[in-house]
């Protein structure tokens, strides 16, 4: 009997702790991304370029490269987007060497499981409608805090070969994440690709209303599916050598 008054008043304690927990549906999720920049320059060092250009370029350029995207989300679609701008560098850093693909608008229909993205690559604009990516999470024990949240970690492989490293929570429902990124059981709030040098994590949360504009499909862009535009890339991307290569899995995630 008194081990049942001791295990009542717990379960009690643990029901009235999850019914105060807030389940977030809607609302704006500010991304910082950020490009080691020096670090990229190093993958290119043996091969592709001579060392000391390499070094010349750390000296010219900074060694960590920030953007700042807003992601609109309310239930089951989503909408990333940049979002507020920093002060350029200066000299600014040559698209050619930071790489393309680098202010994609991505929106997904998480139930229909569809995502429509527009990408610049050089001279040319894709929109690449497809069916969400399909990732193979392996949720691990590990943990860490972003924007005020509590996430777990997860481990996903894109591409046959590049690993993604995510942080998810719970708290915030949609299954959604920055890119084209979603497939685990909340928000994605942190995103690390250690093969091209970037990551992506949430700075704040905002829970401001979210109006029809804000989760607008793209319209513009030569249409094409992820494998055609695939396609397209490796032709001109193959004499690139090691940048080609980081190009490709740059503007495919």
């Amino acid at each position: 009997m008194k081990s049942l008054l001791i295990i009542f008043p717990m379960l009690l304690l643990v029901s009235l702790t999850r019914a105060q927990e807030t389940f977030i549906l809607k609302g704006k999720i500010e991304f910082e991304k950020k490009i080691n920049f020096h670090k990229a320059l190093d993958g290119l060092s043996d091969n592709d370029f001579d060392n000391s250009w390499i070094q010349s370029m750390k000296k010219n350029f900074p060694a960590t490269i920030t953007t700042y995207f807003n992601l609109y989300f309310d239930h089951g679609k989503t909408l990333y987007k940049p979002g507020r701008e920093v002060p350029s560098p200066s000299p600014p850093v040559p698209e050619w060497l930071v790489g393309p693909a680098v202010d994609n608008i991505v929106f997904t229909d998480l139930e229909k499981k569809e995502n429509i993205g527009l990408k610049h690559v050089f001279e040319n604009t894709y929109r690449v409608e497809d069916s969400v990516r399909n990732i193979e999470w392996r949720i691990t024990m590990d943990s860490r805090t972003i924007a005020g949240f509590s996430c777990r970690k997860a481990v996903g492989r894109i591409m046959d070969s590049v690993y993604v490293i995510a942080f998810y929570t719970d708290q915030i429902v949609p299954n959604g994440g920055p890119e084209s990124f979603s497939g685990l059981p909340g928000m994605i709030l942190g995103v690390a690709i250690p093969r091209i040098n970037t990551t992506w994590f949430a700075t704040k949360l905002e829970l401001v209303p979210v109006k029809p504009e804000d989760l607008m499909p793209p319209k513009k862009g030569k249409k094409v599916t992820v494998k055609e535009l695939l396609e397209q890339l490796k032709g001109p991307m193959k004499d690139w050598g090691k940048m080609g290569q980081r190009n490709i899995w740059s503007i495919m995630i």
